[in-house]
């Protein structure tokens, strides 16, 4: 496959997977700002920033519902979700003819409506109503992509970025969540952080999942070994993780490409780090660096993945 092919839907991925993340942390943070008790709204969404990697281009600035619609409609934005979707779209038409019809039609229909919601401020005036909607078109895209594409080195390619992406993100935002209020021990039975616990599950879309392994007694060391070590959950960490090695060994096989050697051991040293832990591991050492151990392997795997299906060198490719 070209690299020009590869680059562009492995974007198109991480870019959907990054607007759907952005939604959904958006949503679940404008529904938390109904309780007037516990944290400052200051507070709340300086972490949200943070947890979407403090983008350049957004301050906060005192108002919150400013602040969402920017992360929402703003297409000049590009932390926004209409900006991830418009990104998406753009990478997907540049490979039109790799993708299926059936996924070129929604992700063009979900192009349109969110332009739309830039010229009709009355339709989407709600960012609560636009979100949820954006949420649902971009699984009903994953849906479209597994039942109308061969799952050869292509689909691989767009299973590779909409992991990688999903796995720095529930890195970063256990990182945040849990160095602001998890660490507070004599208030785990406040109310105050009972639902901060229940907002962190519910921006991983794993309230009832979690729910169902540990029922509804929740503490922040039971919330971090899920998210984090869960290998059936698909929002957490490991199974993020796990996805991403199967999609390059995949490729790998697909393509021929021997320096990959180097990126498979890189995968395979940060999902040991997950597959071969507990979470009483995990707590005995500095959570925080374990986590930003996470993110910066999860940034080699991909800058390695660059350079050898992407910016790799002439010679190497007379050598394959």
């Amino acid at each position: 496959m070209l690299s020009r092919v590869a680059d562009s839907l492995y974007w198109m991925s991480r870019y959907l997977e990054r607007a759907e993340h952005t939604g959904r942390l958006l949503d679940v943070n404008l529904s938390l700002m109904l309780d007037k008790l516990g944290t400052s709204a200051e507070r709340r969404w300086r972490r949200l920033l943070l947890a979407l990697g403090s983008p350049s281009t957004l301050v906060w600035d005192g108002n919150y519902q400013r602040l969402a619609e920017s992360l929402t409609f703003d297409g000049t934005n590009p932390a926004s979700v209409s900006a991830c979707i418009i990104t998406a779209r753009e990478n997907a038409r540049q490979v039109r003819d790799e993708i299926s019809s059936e996924q070129w039609q929604q992700l063009n229909r979900m192009y349109h409506q969110v332009m739309e919601a830039h010229t009709e401020g009355e339709l989407y005036a709600d960012v609560q109503k636009f979100l949820p909607f954006v949420i649902d078109g971009i699984h009903l895209f994953h849906g479209i992509t597994d039942t109308t594409m061969s799952h050869g080195e292509g689909w691989n390619l767009i299973q590779l970025g909409r992991y990688i992406e999903r796995a720095a993100a529930t890195a970063t935002l256990l990182d945040h969540y849990y160095h602001e209020h998890a660490m507070a021990a004599d208030k785990q039975n406040d109310p105050y952080h009972y639902l901060e616990d229940i907002g962190l599950l519910r921006c991983c879309t794993a309230f009832e999942a979690y729910c169902k392994v540990y029922t509804a007694d929740l503490t922040s060391d039971q919330v971090l070994e899920f998210l984090l070590l869960n290998r059936e959950f698909p929002h957490s960490v490991r199974y993020s993780v796990d996805c991403v090695r199967q999609a390059l060994l995949a490729i790998q096989q697909e393509s021929g490409h021997q320096p990959a050697d180097e990126l498979t051991r890189l995968t395979g040293r940060l999902q040991a780090s997950l597959s071969f832990v507990d979470i009483s591991d995990v707590l005995s050492q500095d959570v925080d660096a374990y986590l930003r151990n996470i993110l910066q392997q999860c940034r080699r795997i991909h800058d390695r993945f660059y350079r050898v299906y992407i910016n790799y060198s002439v010679q190497t490719a007379l050598a394959m």
